[in-house]
């Protein structure tokens, strides 16, 4: 119905009133309408609901204790999917409304919408999955308003099916009733479907093609039983599937994938009234792990494993740490319920690049890496990687944005003059868009070494601006002028500007965590460069987004070898040792004469203060780390060994000429060295001497500045050790502290720091 076909209002029937609702927030795409139509029903009322724009506009008249009570539940009792919040309601006319109606959305409203994500299969879905009775028995893409996939599947805005990959799918008759129904819970589910009207699956494997879902997915079952490597599409891409316990199985998909030691995440069955019997089998969870490895974006939790949990040893090889999650979609609840056991369930892509997607591109890339292909007709319109999510310091820190958890919509502490994108950092790169005072952060991207890397960073870019209808007017970026997305930027024909990359951390801190009062922010990583040129990586910036001045930072060093020393931690280990005249043997017969002659002429040896550098020294110190297959090896490994706290190695602290707190890294180099102490006491000293560092640095910068709010933002933060050590001193010291739990600290939070630090600078503001 048009909005100029309403009935007019009449006079009121004794006792009756009326009001209007206008709802914002994650209100489509989550069945939010058809609960209103049965909510409304429930009490009696009539009117209608309506999308309008990106909100949800509502009309009921009644008696005013069913209003009172309709308007209580609205938000109380909508959907589990939803994110509704208030912006207004105000009583009106009563209309010559008849029952209670859904009437067509409002297009074109000067309004932005929210783009749904992916959700998980909801309760009633399995329910059906699992009844012999029920249509949809054991239907490898079962969904309701409630639940499947949505961003992923999503071409254009609104949310309707003519714009999603089952476009192409016609409804039987049997569907078709269910979407029309406002009374069936599959009312407008966009991505309905069954056996006999929707996608199907396929196994291929050598000249072996199979169709059919239950054929299909028997031929998958059968391979994973004899020990092959299975490559299975999903819901934001392709995994690898392996027997979780075979180690000759997880040995050979680590030699096809080049991946010799990096963990591996592993999908466990649904067991239990939780689902989480089974999980429970493999590692010790905490109440907070529980509840996050089941909640709606079903991510993967890094967990503490059990001594003799029933999985290969080599799953994470070093660590004590599992990497879980519970199957999400109807297609993983199948297979995982069919093979009794835990499956690896690692992205399906090559050398970091995103996830692939594409059935024929799979089978072209994968060819040497997995035996079979388990493929399904629903296109996937863009690669979205499972969320990875840590507990640390009492919060579960999002570690990796991804489906379920992305696109995540935050709110800027300033508006921002125009709409602007942020192309985020080189690695873990995420993009984000803004407009006015909301930011929208896409899910991970990965890292812009490659061709594919770069293609889908330019393609969600795009997508962003095109799914929220909102067209960038200026890009700002990184500050470093060799990054691909910094050219992209620049090529862009749109007014660019640059942002610090450890001003983008603190200012991700400041945003999550707006406060009229200064900010301590602690911006500790791997590397990125500062503002006089060199690569910072432990600094401690004062103030506020567009106010930042650096405070406190460590005694620097070079990297002989420059970026060569990410992958080589015995470069950084020889250099400290270098720096301080100590004599390492074990680095000195990897290095060479012509290494020590380019570091002592400067030559390929930036100057350094990364905190992440120091990590990496210590453990090939240690022996346990000399050479890393992949980001981040050394210092997992490092943390991996502690087991308790130990007293710190007080380090020198002071000022320099520029006002600059600097904590000396030395005293730790022979602490690092002694072989009489065991390598977990030496693991140990190092996290507890980082912490107290923090700590020091923190009360001398208080003594001058009466700053009381802290922030801890860079991958360094990941680690869990450090930074619960961290946390316990600052808070004892009286210190307020402000770790992000909606972005990871790592740098897939740097987009939406870009946005946040471009909104602070004065030209910027509205």
């Amino acid at each position: 119905m048009s909005a100029s076909s309403y009935p007019l209002p009449t006079n009121s029937p004794p006792g009756c009133a009326a009001r209007r609702w206008l709802i914002a927030g994650r209100v489509q795409g989550v069945g939010f309408r058809p609960f209103v139509f049965r909510l409304a029903h429930h009490h009696g009322l009539a009117g209608w609901v309506r999308n309008s724009g990106g909100t949800v506009e509502i009309h009921a008249q009644g008696p005013a204790e069913q209003l009172r009570l309709f308007g209580e539940a609205l938000l109380s009792r909508a959907p589990p999917a939803a994110l509704a919040r208030l912006l207004d309601v105000q009583p009106t006319s009563v209309e010559s409304n008849e029952g209670f109606r859904i009437l067509e959305s409002i297009r074109g409203a000067d309004r932005h919408p929210h783009v749904p994500m992916d959700l998980y299969t909801c309760a009633d879905c399995l329910a059906e999955l699992r009844d012999p009775a029920a249509r949809r028995y054991r239907y490898p893409f079962i969904n309701c308003t409630q639940c499947g996939p949505r961003y992923t599947l999503i071409r254009a805005m609104p949310y309707d099916r003519p714009n999603t990959t089952l476009d192409r799918f016609t409804l039987c008759g049997d569907c078709a009733a269910e979407y029309s129904d406002p009374l069936d819970r599959r009312f407008h589910a966009q991505p309905l479907a069954c056996a006999a009207c929707g996608p199907d699956l396929s196994w291929h494997s050598g000249e072996r093609t199979t169709r059919g879902n239950e054929s299909a997915l028997a031929a998958a079952l059968d391979a994973l039983c004899e020990g092959w490597i299975v490559a299975v599409r999903g819901v934001g891409g392709y995994h690898l599937l392996c027997d979780a316990a075979n180690e000759a199985a997880v040995a050979r998909l680590r030699a096809r994938k080049g991946r010799p030691a990096k963990p591996l995440a592993v999908m466990v069955p649904w067991r239990g009234a939780d689902g989480l019997d089974y999980a429970r089998d493999l590692a010790k969870l905490s109440p907070l792990e529980s509840a996050t490895l089941s909640n709606s974006a079903r991510p993967i939790v890094l967990t503490a494993r059990r001594a003799h949990a029933p999985v290969a040893a080599s799953i994470a090889p070093g660590l004590r740490e599992l990497a879980l999650m519970l199957p999400y979609s109807p297609l993983h609840h199948l297979l995982l319920e069919d093979f009794g056991a835990a499956l690896v369930a690692t992205s399906a892509n090559v050398s970091g690049e995103p996830v692939l997607i594409d059935p024929e591109q799979a089978e072209m890339r994968l060819g040497e890496v997995a035996d079979g292909f388990l493929h399904h007709g629903r296109a996937i319109v863009r690669p979205t990687d499972d969320p990875v999510v840590r507990v640390v310091a009492g919060g579960a820190r999002p570690v990796r944005l991804g489906r379920g958890t992305a696109p995540l919509e935050l709110s800027l502490p300033l508006p921002i003059e125009m709409p602007t994108l942020a192309v985020g950092a080189y690695m873990k790169n995420t993009v984000a868009l803004a407009w006015g005072d909301r930011a929208v952060v896409s899910p991970h991207i990965g890292d812009l070494t490659s061709p594919r890397g770069r293609e889908i960073f330019a393609q969600v870019a795009h997508d962003l601006q095109h799914l929220y209808g909102v067209r960038a007017e200026r890009i700002v970026h990184d500050a470093h002028p060799g990054f691909p997305n910094t050219r992209w930027a620049r090529e862009s024909g749109l007014p660019t500007q640059a942002i610090w990359h450890h001003c983008a951390h603190a200012s991700a801190v400041a945003g999550e965590y707006p406060g009229e009062s200064q900010l301590l922010c602690f911006t500790w990583d791997g590397l990125g460069l500062g503002a006089d040129s060199t690569l910072w990586g432990g600094e401690a910036l004062l103030g506020g987004p567009g106010t930042w001045q650096r405070v406190a930072s460590f005694r620097p060093f070079r990297l002989p070898g420059g970026e060569r020393a990410a992958r080589e931690p015995w470069r950084s280990a020889l250099a400290l040792c270098w720096e301080c005249d100590h004599v390492w043997p074990q680095g000195e017969d990897l290095c060479g004469s012509l290494l020590r002659r380019a570091f002592d002429g400067g030559v390929n040896s930036p100057r350094t203060t990364a905190v992440g550098r120091l990590f990496d020294a210590a453990a090939a110190l240690l022996g346990i780390c000399l050479q890393a297959t992949y980001e981040g090896e050394a210092p997992m490994l490092l943390e991996a060994l502690c087991e308790d706290a130990v007293a710190p190695v007080s380090l020198p602290l002071v000022r320099d000429a520029a006002g600059v707190w600097r904590s000396d890294w030395a005293p730790l180099i022979e602490v690092l060295r002694d072989a009489r102490r065991s390598p977990s006491v030496r693991a140990e000293m190092f996290h507890s001497s980082l912490a107290q560092v923090l700590c020091d640095q923190a009360l001398a910068v208080r003594k001058h500045s009466g700053v009381t709010r802290v922030g801890l933002g860079g991958g360094v933060f990941q680690n869990r050790v450090l930074t619960e050590q961290a946390h316990a001193l600052l808070t004892s010291a009286g210190f307020e502290v402000l770790i992000p739990a909606r972005l990871p600290v790592n740098d897939a939070s740097i987009s939406y720091g870009q946005l946040v630090e471009s909104a602070g600078e004065p030209h910027a503001r509205t």
